[in-house]
């Protein structure tokens, strides 16, 4: 069979991709890599980031924050525990009559995954050898296998501040005074003097597990290092569905010694951003927040290329860590005994990811390839300096990256790089030609996942309903593109803003609602 969208992905994206070709009268199928529906919003990721800006989306986002709310008894909830996540998204498919086919990976090896004739893809195959041929392709993953497969131009990591202009790109060193790339004072950064090395005071005894010692590092350098992964793990106090986490197989005391050093100079603070989530009252969405906590920084920067295998121990590498982490604060002397008892609380969740023993599915990919095509999102549409003419959604959210790299100052003590947080004015409009490639490129692909944007301009754009609008957009815009026989990159935008206003996209500043 030859479908007219075959959408490829892991995230919320693909839901709203598939369900929305689907009611726009197309055949598509869902080819997710991973077992589940909805991505981050179905694995943790349960503390939505709308940040005050529920408006600033509508469609099939605004659908799935409803039935979540819904299964509350109540109009609206931020805060929501993962299987309530994952049981939306598993009802949009079902009404929708959406097929899926699940573990079905991309064969990334060259020339075997993608078929294309000309600038277009014919079929993709997966590992288990299943081919699935198409009119139209969206590649909804986090990390944009599909879109470096098909041969469509990416990037990974940080531009220089000379490449687009922006005065929060590149390096963003913790002691900068003042840190004006950073408005949250000291939150996320180190406030007191952490020795670095193995041994204290001792260079030549080596640092600690994933710190760096790079000279001459200055603000506003490039590089292809991304901000720190971590789990969003779902933590429950309730005794009758707590799951202890006990000490890892392979647990290293060195690798969280820069945590107990870091409370040995007097940092008392709670490591963790810890939200509740609806329901219970019982479970919490457990995230990184200051110095050290659940993120691992330098862990990850190579994850966006990896195989398959090396994906994995990436993976554990975080798990093992980050499980480690937990043990450390509710059983170490030295952490501070509020922490520790506060720690010692909390415990995965019975009834969350069954089969996965409470552990969350999906690592939280901040980050991977960026498609650079011929409108590049960056810090300056943020900011309100720059807009587009052919918006397909909203983004508000703050430009957010967390920690990049620990590493060692000309002073000898420990500090973050890359850590940045500024709020945009209002809602901005997210261009169209930011989702597909480059004229002259692939021609019947979208990508908004791997959207393309600066380091800068993702760390803002990067928000699971942003990509659920996003990718509702792509599939419009397929079905526009199969009406009209054209490629991506030649749709008429007046046709498709009608398609998007009828399906309640909210994709101009003027459409949200003024609030006092």
């Amino acid at each position: 069979m030859i479908y007219d969208v075959v959408v490829y992905g892991d995230s919320c994206g693909a839901v709203t991709a598939a369900v929305a070709a689907k009611r726009d009268g197309r055949s598509v199928i869902l080819v997710n890599p991973t077992r589940f529906l909805g991505g981050m919003s179905a694995s943790g990721l349960g503390a939505t980031d709308f940040l005050g800006q529920r408006a600033s989306f509508g469609g099939i986002a605004s659908e799935f924050y409803d039935l979540v709310a819904a299964a509350y008894g109540t109009s609206y909830v931020r805060s929501f525990e993962p299987h309530v996540g994952q049981q939306a998204f598993e009802k949009l498919i079902a009404d929708a009559g959406v097929p899926v086919v699940y573990n079905e990976r991309l064969d990334r090896r060259p020339g075997k995954g993608v078929k294309k004739k000309g600038r277009r893809i014919e079929a993709i195959t997966t590992l288990s050898g299943k081919t699935y041929q198409g009119k139209m392709f969206i590649d909804a993953t986090y990390v944009g296998d599909l879109m470096a497969a098909a041969g469509v131009r990416y990037t990974v990591g940080r531009e220089p501040e000379s490449q687009y202009g922006e005065d929060m790109s590149g390096v963003r060193r913790g002691d900068t005074k003042p840190r004006v790339h950073y408005l949250q004072g000291d939150k996320d950064h180190f406030v007191k003097d952490v020795d670095p090395y193995v041994k204290p005071g001792d260079p030549s005894s080596g640092l600690l597990p994933y710190i760096f010692d790079i000279k001459g590092l200055a603000n506003g350098q490039g590089d292809k290092k991304i901000q720190a992964y971590n789990y969003r793990v779902c933590l429950t106090t309730d005794p009758k569905l707590h799951i202890p986490i006990e000490k890892p197989v392979g647990y290293r005391a060195l690798d969280h010694e820069l945590l107990l050093r870091n409370f040995d100079a007097g940092d008392l603070r709670l490591p963790a951003l810890v939200e509740k989530l609806s329901g219970s009252g019982s479970k919490v969405d457990w995230n990184n927040m200051h110095a050290v906590g659940s993120d691992l920084p330098g862990a990850n920067w190579d994850y966006p290329e990896a195989s398959y295998e090396r994906r994995q121990e990436i993976e554990q590498e975080h798990q093992t860590y980050i499980r480690g982490f937990f043990w450390t604060l509710s059983n170490n002397p030295r952490v501070p005994e509020a922490i520790q008892k506060r720690a010692m609380a909390y415990g995965l969740s019975k009834d969350e990811f069954p089969g996965n023993g409470g552990w969350p599915y999906m690592i939280y990919i901040r980050e991977a390839r960026r498609m650079v095509t011929d409108y590049v999102m960056t810090q300056h549409n943020c900011e309100g300096k720059r807009s587009v003419p052919d918006p397909i959604g909203l983004g508000s959210f703050g430009m957010d990256s967390h920690v990049v790299q620990h590493f060692v100052t000309e002073r000898g003590f420990v500090i973050s790089d890359g850590v940045i947080w500024h709020v945009p004015p209002r809602p901005y409009g997210i261009s169209y030609r930011s989702i597909v490639p480059r004229k002259g490129e692939c021609e019947n692909l979208f990508a908004p996942i791997c959207v393309s944007a600066s380091h800068v301009a993702h760390g803002s754009i990067r928000m699971e309903p942003v990509f659920m609008t996003l990718a509702q957009s792509a599939a419009l815009a397929a079905g526009l593109a199969l009406d009209s026989k054209t490629s991506v990159q030649n749709i008429a935008y007046p046709a498709l803003r009608e398609k998007l206003d009828a399906a309640k996209q909210i994709v101009d500043n003027a459409q949200v609602p003024k609030t006092k």
